[in-house]
């Protein structure tokens, strides 16, 4: 699994600078005043091979007059989840006695730990080191996330013990049990959905939202197919997610996504297609897994509400307009058993393979119904296809020019191959290739005498050396 790391650290130490230095973007607000985190600040970083998630428990201390619980309770929760903990400090204010209570609180926590001492530019590190060295979690190491000093070093000393990514295996034992994670917004019947596959209340429903917190896997049988189904928590819009807790879930969330293959994106038929709801789904279409919508508790909808719902689906998430929708209410069965075989056709369209001459003829069948448009000039042209990969299928496209290709047309390419090869609920990835000029460097071979013969043959209209 790919490490977790969280920052945490009293306001104003600039862990929101330190997050988008680590992640490489401006994702967090960074202010000169305390207390500005306030959403979920969850990002993906990269140090050479290893990949990581980063967390800011962005308003760890709060104005909270019963400080020291507040602290403990948060930094507790926020350590015992990641897989390792950066301690935030500030090294122009020097140790508070917050430093001293989230050190004393993570000591015990058994984490991957260091302490970095942010804003350390200007000024000498040995006399900043020392200053800290009474938190008791060993060494400190002077930063400036600001302009980056000490940064990279600081993460090799923590990512030290995490592995780089894995190549995939091709000889690998693949788990042949479909995955289909369930996810949504809190409260659009996720956890009942599953327990009504289940036929058993396994899973906890409230009608409070929030209720699941994890990642719970579950093993089940659907028409005699081993399956797994990922429960996951509610993904919330950022100014609601305050806790700790939920950031990690978060990222929960998103790891179940690329975990399945099949995401069963839960909509609360009755409140309609939110903001959130396209959050989730534009994660599923960069994720590359196959999508159906679920409308949840359509009994409560007559036929012309189920219409003006689909509309909505429609125009508000055209972006996988090739995702299939179900109306099922996940209370009483009603379209449950429609759901899942719909599921499993797209689970079969995510792992499909097609050989190489049928892609390189669909290609030609396409590219001839429509041609490229012409860019400075000139033409692209496609010669030949083949699959590079699938969950998503993936069709790898050799051309010349190809780099010229807009994004309508690589869209076009995309739908055209989807209906040709009658996917469904899958998207499409299609990734082109430059083919090399065969003449290349050829005139490079050439004496001077017949590039001489060359040049008059030209200009007499007829050609030489096969020019």
């Amino acid at each position: 699994m790919i490490p977790i790391i969280a920052l945490l650290g009293r306001p104003n130490v600039g862990k929101s600078t330190l997050f988008n230095r680590l992640t490489r973007s401006r994702d967090a607000l960074v202010a000169d005043f305390p207390g500005v985190t306030r959403d979920r600040l969850v990002g993906t970083g990269r140090l050479g091979e290893r990949p990581f998630w980063v967390v800011d428990t962005g308003g760890l201390l709060g104005e909270d007059p019963d400080l020291s619980d507040k602290v403990g309770a948060q930094a507790l929760a926020a350590a015992a989840e990641a897989d390792a903990v950066l301690l935030v400090v500030d090294a122009r204010a020097g140790p508070s006695a917050d430093d001293r209570r989230i050190a004393e609180t993570l000591r015990a926590l058994g984490r991957p730990l260091l302490v970095a001492i942010n804003k350390a530019e200007h000024l000498d590190p040995n006399l900043v080191t020392a200053d800290f060295y009474d938190l008791g979690l060993g060494t400190p190491w002077p930063i400036s996330a600001i302009h980056g000093h000490g940064v990279e070093a600081l993460l090799e000393l923590l990512l030290a013990d995490f592995p780089p990514e894995p190549e995939p295996d091709p000889d690998a034992e693949i788990d042949p049990r479909p995955v289909f994670a369930v996810i949504g917004r809190p409260n659009a019947g996720k956890s009942t959905l599953i327990n009504r596959l289940l036929g058993e209340e396994r899973l906890i429903e409230s009608p409070l939202p929030g209720t699941t917190r994890d990642c719970v896997q579950v093993p089940l049988q659907i028409d005699g197919v081993d399956c797994l189904m990922l429960d996951t928590a509610g993904m919330r819009r950022r100014s609601q997610v305050h806790e700790v807790i939920e950031k990690f879930s978060v990222i929960k969330t998103l790891q179940a996504i690329d975990q399945a293959q099949v995401v069963i994106l839960m909509v609360d038929g009755e409140n309609g297609v939110g903001e959130q709801d396209a959050h989730i789904a534009g994660q599923v279409l960069h994720r590359g897994r196959g999508l159906v919508i679920a409308a949840n508790k359509a009994d409560t909808l007559d036929a012309a509400a189920r219409k003006a719902l689909r509309m909505e689906l429609n125009r508000k998430l055209p972006f996988v307009d090739f995702a299939p929708i179900e109306f099922v209410s996940a209370r009483n069965g009603r379209g449950v058993k429609g759901l899942m075989k719909t599921a499993f056709v797209v689970h079969k369209s995510t792992l499909a393979r097609f050989p190489t001459p049928e892609l390189t003829r669909l290609l030609e069948t396409i590219v001839t119904r429509n041609p490229p448009p012409m860019s400075a000039g000139r033409r692209a042209k496609l010669r030949y296809a083949h699959q590079g990969g699938h969950n998503p299928p993936t069709v790898v496209i050799h051309g010349t020019q190809v780099a010229s290709l807009k994004a309508n047309y690589m869209r076009y390419l995309e739908n055209s191959f989807r209906d040709a090869l009658h996917l469904v609920g899958t998207p499409v990835r299609i990734v082109t290739k430059q083919g090399e000029n065969p003449y290349a460097g050829r005139a490079n071979t050439l004496t001077p005498s017949q590039l001489e013969h060359r040049h008059r043959a030209r200009r007499r209209g007829r050609k030489l050396f096969g020019a």
